[in-house]
């Protein structure tokens, strides 16, 4: 089924801005009423009439990219409460400061007439910083879990190892034990690589900070179109490079959605931008 919300669904409980119920909903009730107050036939005109007016709202071209834009709002929200949602505290106030920068980036390219693709790029580093973020959300589950459970599996392959020794072991239950074996350490040798990937991303994570914070500063010191194009040129190296990265890397997010083939939402940085705004005319 198509995630895309119904037209004709969305057609029947299309209301006008300002108006806290739909005026269709007015209609089909005072057919319902008439016909069963006054005549059943009514009830036939009214089907008819919403079935016309249904039709043609929902073939409107206009109405149709109203309600797309609605969907494609919702379909963000939930693709970043997704992603926000696996983070703590301290990550979070991390990347709302990244996505505060970034909207600030944003705004100076505007005032100096940055092309859209430019300022996509910007969006793009805050968008590969959260799933970042998350990516080492669910490796330092793992790690926790490493933690706990070090101690028993280190008992649990040394009992292992004990029975297998034992003269009086049959064919049969050495073969369950070398399974048993293999499966522990296969966990063991997950939970080491659950850090390598740790470091991996948390250098990565670190780099695209740096990036961000550089491209700001550049923006704020340049004097010319010139120097923000130098400043937009390395944003778009930097880019490519945690692009390369994550292609090289993609095992990192595996059970995150393929998350690495996303774009980044158009609308990621423009809550942020005004509430950046208001905060720097507050102070």
């Amino acid at each position: 089924m198509s995630a895309r919300r119904s037209y004709l669904a969305a057609a029947f409980s299309a209301k006008p801005f300002g108006m806290p119920i739909p005026p269709n909903w007015f209609g089909v009730a005072a057919f319902a009423l008439l016909g069963a107050l006054v005549n059943p036939g009514f009830w036939l005109i009214g089907a008819g009439l919403e079935g016309l007016y249904l039709w043609a709202l929902s073939r409107n071209e206009r109405f149709r990219a109203t309600v797309d834009a609605d969907g494609g709002k919702q379909n963000w929200n939930s693709r970043y409460g997704g992603l926000i949602s696996v983070l703590d505290n301290q990550a979070r106030q991390v990347q709302e400061s990244i996505e505060i920068q970034a909207a600030e980036i944003v705004e100076l390219l505007a005032r100096t007439g940055a092309t859209e693709s430019q300022i996509a790029d910007v969006r793009q580093m805050a968008w590969l910083h959260l799933k970042l973020l998350a990516a080492r959300a669910s490796i330092l589950q793992v790690i926790a879990s490493a933690d706990r459970e070090k101690r028993n599996l280190e008992e649990q392959e040394r009992r292992v190892i004990d029975r297998l020794s034992a003269d009086s072991i049959t064919d049969e239950l050495k073969r369950s034990l070398e399974q048993q074996l293999t499966v522990i350490r296969s966990r063991r040798e997950a939970h080491l690589d659950a850090e390598r990937r740790r470091e991996l991303v948390e250098a990565e994570l670190e780099r695209l900070r740096q990036q961000v914070s550089l491209v700001r500063e550049q923006a704020l010191l340049a004097t010319d179109e010139h120097s923000v194009a130098s400043s937009l040129d390395a944003l778009s190296a930097s880019l490519n490079e945690a692009n390369r990265w994550l292609k090289d890397q993609r095992e990192i997010f595996a059970g995150l959605d393929d998350l690495t083939d996303e774009p980044p939402p158009a609308e990621l940085l423009r809550p942020k931008a005004g509430a950046n705004r208001r905060q720097r005319v507050s102070e």
